[in-house]
């Protein structure tokens, strides 16, 4: 029996807005989720998240470890999830800062002039799958396979069966919602991901996001699942409107609002963690000069986010 848990909202939206890109504690945290359950909100009664421990195989796991958590390459577009930016840190420290304003900044290029986007903190962060029609520095980009899936497709279709049983998993959490997104999915199939209620996923990797809600996906609901490689502690998905964290691991299925203000807890390790880690093979590229945030690091929490993107549905059928 899947236990039913009900939370207040202890914490207004107004509120989290005020803290949109910064790092929140674990001082936020006032109930730790380590078991299946389904959350709600105990005003409203309206579901919240769904969490289950340890549904998706080994197998799948290990083949999306090798397939898909390699393609999450260096990016300084994930807006407030990337966090505050730091000039005294090992990327920006490299950099002449101009204008930065919270987790947005300008820099000088190497001629000296002023860079013509605002970035973002540089995080091992990507989307794969497709991708509605944008429009940055002047152009036009079409409703598209995303650069990062086409440049690794054969490796990308390679890793679908990980996000087919995702999506198994979410029609059986949250069989009312799947239903819907599936139906919208449905209406636009060139630009769904084989028989799933996803457009696109996002991969994340090593990646401590802070506080933020996602946007440009239908719906609000998405299905998350972590890798691992290595030993770490924290990371936690945090749902800090509900005081709770939910500690996601290896294997295990969360069907979340993504509307809702959520962050990850700091990830860390200690010293028996450090150890163990030192004697593992090397998985993925670490990045020890360039200061990408997480990608130093000996150990790997490989997230993903799998979703539909709301304004696919204006795209040429």
């Amino acid at each position: 029996m899947i236990q039913q848990l009900k939370f207040d909202r202890i914490v207004s939206d107004d509120e989290l807005k005020t803290l949109a890109g910064q790092y929140l504690g674990d001082e936020w945290i006032h109930g730790e989720i380590n078991s299946d359950c389904d959350i709600y909100d105990s005003e409203t009664n309206e579901l919240v998240c769904s969490f289950r421990r340890k549904r998706v195989s080994v197998t799948l796991s290990t083949l999306a470890i090798n397939t898909l958590a390699p393609l999450a390459v260096a990016s300084r577009g994930r807006g407030f999830a990337a966090g505050p930016i730091d000039p005294e840190s090992k990327y920006w420290k490299k950099r002449t800062l101009v204008k930065t304003k919270g987790c947005r900044t300008g820099y000088l290029k190497a001629d000296g002039t002023p860079s013509k986007m605002m970035v973002n903190n540089q995080v091992g962060s990507i989307a794969l799958g497709y991708f509605d029609a944008t429009k940055a520095l002047g152009i036009d980009k079409p409703c598209r396979l995303t650069y990062h899936t086409n440049h690794s497709l054969k490796q990308y279709e390679m890793g679908l069966p990980f996000i087919d049983e995702l999506d198994r998993w979410y029609k059986k959490m949250n069989p009312d919602k799947h239903a819907i997104q599936l139906a919208r999915a449905n209406s636009h199939p060139k630009f769904k991901i084989r028989k799933t209620a996803y457009s696109t996923i996002t991969v994340n990797r090593t990646f401590r996001t802070a506080l933020h809600k996602d946007k440009g996906d239908f719906g609000g609901w998405a299905t998350l699942s972590v890798l691992e490689h290595g030993t770490y502690r924290g990371g936690l998905f945090m749902l800090p409107a509900y005081g709770i964290g939910i500690n996601m691991r290896e294997g295990d299925v969360l069907v979340a609002n993504v509307h809702e203000y959520h962050c990850n807890s700091e990830i860390w390790t200690t010293p028996e963690d450090d150890a163990y880690n030192e004697t593992l093979p090397e998985r993925f590229k670490i990045d020890t000069q360039v200061g990408t945030l997480g990608l130093d690091k000996k150990y790997s929490r490989i997230s993903f986010v799998c979703y539909l993107r709301d304004n696919l549905i204006k795209c040429d059928a």
